[in-house]
Parts: C-alpha cells; structure tokens; sequence
C-alpha cells in the first residue's frame, strides 16, 4: 500500500505531499495543467536571514490525477535575492493534498507548505550538512542508525540549552572541556 493510501484510508488522516523528479508521470501530469491560466491565490512577501522572498501560490482543484485521492494540486513559486542584490533566482515547486478545496484554503495550504521548509532546515539540513550524513561511507549493521541517532542528540541538546545556530554551537564545542561545561558537568 502507498504512503498516500495508507494515510487516508487506514489512518483517516490527510496529506500535502511535494512532487519530485522521480515522480516522472505526475511531474508531467501537473506540468501540462494550464497553470497560465489559473489565478495566483495566495502570496507573500518576506525579509528575513539577509535576504528577500516572494511565494505565489496557484491552487487547482483535481479529478483523475495519477495520484491516490489528490483533490487539489499546487504550485508554489519562490522567488529570492540577498537583500540589497538586483539579482532574483526563482524556483517552483508543485505539490497535491486529499483535501478539497472547502476543507484547505490557499493560505492555509502556504502555512503548511512553509512548516514543511522549518522541519527541512531544522533536521534534514542539519544532519545532511553540519553532521555530513549523506557523506558517511559507514554502512555496517546498525553503524548508520547509531551515528545518526547520536547526531540528534547534540543537536537537541544544543537546542536545549539555547543554540540556534547547530554549526555555531559545534564548533563552540570542540573540546572536552566545553563538551562537560554544555552538560553542566565540572
């Protein structure tokens, strides 16, 4: 069974799922949809981090998607620069829901969409690029699920104590010394 089915119909719970580029035939699917066409019905615009961002949302409601029990389907389209550059770079991103278009609004839809990036740069960033995950060449047993398991624990422990910054907090970490002081331990 599908991610997406099981959600639904064993769990009665819902989804707002990107689509990616092994998705091959729903990729070209939600590519063809008259997207010219259809209104953008959510936007915003943000400065934060040193730089600027504009998300436009464009919702279409869906029958007969390649997709098990996709209602809606959504194209996000986010444009940046560092603040005080001319230079925009743009990406788009689509995504589909089970819910209708009465039970999920466009806003709401961004809200979720948006929470999706905080867990992406809050975990996924951070094991993939402060910890270096994905370069590990251990592949022994259970070495992976250990390393990964233990580099969760630094980050929550530094969150615990107030770092926002997990690369920052690392490298402020790097001796016994300081790793014991983290711990409350003398």
């Amino acid at each position: 069974m599908t991610t997406p089915r099981y959600l639904v119909e064993e769990r009665g719970a819902h989804y707002l799922l990107s689509v990616k580029g092994n998705q091959k035939n729903l990729a070209r699917q939600l590519k063809s949809l008259p997207w010219k066409q259809i209104p953008v019905l959510h936007r915003t615009a943000e400065r934060g981090h040193g730089r600027e961002e504009i998300r436009e949302l464009q919702v279409a409601s869906v029958n007969g998607l390649l997709f098990p029990h996709a209602r809606q389907v959504v194209r996000i389209r986010r444009r940046s620069r560092p603040l005080g550059e001319k230079k925009w770079t743009e990406e788009i991103v689509c995504a589909v829901t089970d819910l209708p278009a009465e039970q999920a609004t466009p806003a709401e839809i961004a809200a979720w969409a948006r929470d999706h990036w905080t867990i992406e740069n809050s975990v996924h960033w951070i094991r993939d690029v402060v910890f270096g995950e994905n370069a590990r060449t251990i592949r022994t047993r259970n070495t992976p699920a250990v390393t990964a398991t233990l580099g969760d624990i630094v980050r929550g422990t530094l969150r615990a104590v107030g770092w926002a910054n997990t690369a920052s907090a690392r490298r402020a970490h790097t001796t016994p010394a300081t790793i014991l002081k983290l711990h409350d331990i003398t």
